[in-house]
């Protein structure tokens, strides 16, 4: 048996732990280590023999680890993170920013090409599984419409956005995709759709002692870029009940193309998730490709990578002989 691909986490969050289960899950890899931006005696991974150190011990680990996932949020680690772990290992990470992954890609780039390292990008579900599949289908039916539908699922920012509002001591937003919009775009009928017909949004939320109801209501369904734009409801429930019914992440949604090969042959394809946790899902994805990035980069495919770039028989343990006898 070969030597096992020796990982490392950067962030202990949700995602840096479903990293640590999942990588268990892998025969292939060992966790060498966690590092963490807390005190790591403060720390309490899923390994009891797991070691844990600080964030600054990365540099002198170099030696050590083979792939670094980077766990840390896209807002404001990984744009400062990505570039600077990539001078020093081999990573994969999920910056999930869509409208910031070019300049993101660029900046991951130039560090991981000097060093002779590969760093791979916005890896998970979306940006990821979902954006293999909408290459796919506008590839196969280029006379066609792409069609990405999100949920039902806990949404981690329109969260934050509800528990920013005056009056909110708590609350969690689900995004909830439309079963009459989608019944459409399986028809093959390519209908055009607003942002409003595709998705609903639905609000639990615990109120502060002395704040209104209608008041909290009104600035939450009003307001812009999170909920202005969608027919949204909200709930308002007990701390306990918040406690006891939303504390699962689960997400998912659909991919769908639907085109037309000749006149008269509608074609559809669809691709689907249903994650019971959305952090462990995206962690499983992160570990997958981190096999692939290990292999590009033995084989000197240097420099920022997407899931574009990688062929799918790299993410599998098997050997190519393997895959095309049991798989193809």
């Amino acid at each position: 048996m070969s030597a096992q691909i020796r990982m490392g986490i950067a962030g202990y969050g949700n995602l840096g732990r479903g990293v640590e289960a999942a990588i268990a899950k892998n025969a292939d890899m060992e966790l060498v280590g966690i590092y963490s931006r807390r005190d790591p005696s403060s720390v309490v991974p899923l390994g009891q023999d797991t070691p844990v150190y600080s964030m600054d011990a990365l540099a002198a680990h170099t030696n050590d680890i083979d792939v670094l996932i980077l766990c840390g949020g896209s807002k404001s680690d990984l744009p400062d993170q990505g570039p600077a772990l990539a001078a020093m290992f081999n990573t994969v990470d999920s910056f999930d920013t869509h409208a910031r992954i070019p300049e993101y890609f660029a900046a991951v780039d130039a560090p991981a090409l000097a060093s002779g390292k590969t760093a791979l990008i916005s890896a998970g579900w979306d940006p990821g599984m979902f954006s293999i599949n909408r290459v796919f289908g506008e590839a196969l039916l280029p006379d066609g419409d792409t069609y990405t539908f999100w949920g039902r699922g806990l949404s981690q920012g329109h969260s934050d956005a509800i528990r920013r509002v005056a009056g909110v001591a708590g609350g969690v937003q689900y995004t909830i995709p439309s079963e009459t919009a989608i019944d459409e775009v399986r028809s093959g009928s390519r209908p055009e759709l607003t942002t409003r017909q595709k998705h609903i949004r639905e609000c639990f939320v615990v109120l502060k002692e002395g704040a209104r109801e209608d008041a909290v209501r009104a600035e939450i369904v009003s307001m812009p870029h999170y909920f202005d734009q969608y027919d949204t409801t909200v709930v308002f429930i007990t701390a306990a009940e918040l406690a006891r019914d939303h504390s699962a992440m689960p997400h998912g949604g659909f991919v769908i193309r639907s085109g037309n090969t000749t006149d008269g042959h509608a074609q559809v394809i669809e691709y689907s998730l249903a994650l019971g946790s959305n952090p462990e899902f995206t962690s499983s994805v992160l570990v997958a490709y981190a096999r692939a990035v290990h292999r590009m980069n033995a084989a000197g495919q240097f420099g920022a990578k997407t899931v574009f770039d990688v062929a799918p028989g790299l993410l599998s343990p098997k050997s190519a002989a393997e895959l095309r006898a049991e798989l193809l």
